[in-house]
């Protein structure tokens, strides 16, 4: 497996790991008072988003030629440590 394959099962594996994360929260949310569960929903919404986003970026990033590879790198863990950091701080407000 080449360095690049191994980078990308690697980021695919960690944001798999969040959103894993993320549908437990959303399991524990239904139990939830009403305006609790709405700021959630909302909160919970942001965060599939840049779940979304991340996936979009894995897409790319899989499809990079050699030359732009290495740029994207750079621009795919931006993005994930935003997802992660956004989730951490979801979760630490629950």
């Amino acid at each position: 497996m080449s360095k690049r394959d191994e980078y990308i099962e690697k980021m695919k594996l960690q944001l798999d790991e969040v959103n894993a994360r993320m549908n437990e929260l959303q399991a524990k949310a239904q139990a939830a008072k009403q305006d609790a569960r709405d700021t959630y929903e909302a909160e919970m919404a942001k965060l599939r988003q840049q779940s979304q986003l991340a996936l979009a970026k894995l897409d790319e990033l899989r499809a990079a030629g050699e030359d732009t590879w290495e740029t994207m790198v750079a621009e795919m863990e931006k993005i994930r440590d935003a997802f992660t950091h956004s989730f951490h701080y979801f979760k630490s407000q629950l």
